[in-house]
């Protein structure tokens, strides 16, 4: 069984769900359930997890976050041999909470902190308890989008040109664990995703360009399928609603939409081209 991206076909009968924030874990657990995992645990964190996890979840067990022996702990404890990272942890926890003597010395041995490393780190963790970590998608194959335009709306020749820009962009910065998203207007790149995360890059494009822009998500090239794929969301519809952005280019096969019937009548109901597209190492399209 591979765990660095590639589908795993088998269905667990037990499976551990380590849930950040957001609706996501809460369709992974639905869905994960629907294809015959008899017994979904989710670990959740405290101020952190929707607490609606408690109703898709046959288990769930709240600790806090940073405290990483305690998290392995309980893990341990369960006995549960596969397991799914899934919905967001806040990056300003590094700097905000007080961590205990295992995490502070996790981080320490990494000489650059971003959510490859420190992700990649407690998934080595993970595995010295005996505990296998599956790429995120696995349970949602089906959200991810192959190639197309998904609303009903087609880019013109000037969001094509955008396009093209962002994707060399996103790939590049993402390739440099920068972040994920670009948002481009008339080829000029307004944002690059930093540590603020993907919908406060949003906002501050629509304040330095104002209408037209368009967005481009794109995961790294060698991106490690176990944890922080690309993921959109309504949220982030609703800021491109806000920015009244032209367009949103999600890289396919490689992107989860959350709600993806949902998020396709929000983008047909806000005049927003929705596009999804291959991207090459270089930002190109295959």
């Amino acid at each position: 069984m591979e765990s660095n991206g590639t589908i795993c076909r088998d269905i667990p009968n037990r499976l551990l769900l380590i849930a950040g924030r957001g609706v996501y874990p809460l369709l992974l657990a639905k869905s994960a359930k629907a294809q015959g995992v008899g017994d979904v645990v989710a670990l959740a964190f405290k101020h952190e997890t929707d607490r609606a996890i408690e109703r898709f979840a046959d288990r769930v067990i709240w600790t806090p976050m940073g405290k990483l022996q305690r998290f392995l702990d309980v893990a341990g404890a369960l006995r549960i041999s596969h397991a799914v990272m899934a919905g967001l942890i806040r990056p300003r926890h590094l700097f905000f909470l007080r961590l205990d003597a295992r995490m502070v010395q996790l981080l320490a041995r990494l000489r650059q902190r971003n959510a490859e490393t420190i992700f990649g780190a407690v998934a080595a963790e993970l595995k010295t308890i005996g505990i296998e970590l599956l790429p995120a998608h696995r349970f949602m194959e089906e959200t991810m989008p192959a190639p197309g335009c998904l609303s009903r709306l087609i880019p013109d020749e000037r969001i094509l040109s955008d396009i093209a820009l962002g994707k060399r962009v996103a790939r590049f910065s993402s390739n440099l664990d920068i972040g994920q998203t670009v948002v481009v207007k008339q080829g000029t790149v307004l944002a690059v995703e930093a540590f603020e995360g993907t919908d406060r890059a949003i906002a501050r494009a629509g304040q330095l360009g104002g209408p037209g822009a368009v967005v481009v998500k794109a995961a790294k090239t060698q991106h490690d399928m176990r944890f922080d794929i690309p993921v959109v969301g309504e949220r982030t519809l609703r800021g491109l609603r806000r920015i009244r952005a032209a367009a949103l280019v999600v890289e396919a096969h490689r992107t989860i939409l959350l709600e993806r019937e949902k998020l396709i009548d929000m983008a047909n109901r806000y005049g927003l081209c929705f596009v999804a597209e291959e991207i090459d190492a270089k930002g190109g399209v295959y």
